[in-house]
């Protein structure tokens, strides 16, 4: 089973908000995930990210992927960087 760390669209119309969830990579975009891992609010400037960086890093160790979307918030967070450094040792 692929597992995929990607984001969940939640919000109004026009207005999105999203989770960023685990979830298999066959379930829909909006339906069945795993786990909450944080947040992501593009509307506000700047664009407000909350991310559990204990949980991400856990479920990257198990071999989750992150879509490309989520792989630039988690970059910009600092989180790859430390999951580059913790596959080193």
């Amino acid at each position: 089973m692929a597992v995929k760390i990607r984001l969940n669209r939640l919000g109004a119309k026009k207005n999105p908000f999203y989770r960023i969830v685990v979830a298999d990579s066959r379930a829909p975009r909006d339906g069945r995930f795993i786990e909450v891992l944080g947040n992501y609010d593009p509307s506000q400037t700047p664009a407000v990210v909350n991310v559990d960086e204990e949980k991400v890093l856990g479920w990257m160790q198990k071999g989750a992927q992150p879509t490309d979307t989520v792989k630039n918030l988690l970059s910009k967070q600092g989180i790859m960087a430390k999951f580059a450094e913790s596959k080193k040792h």
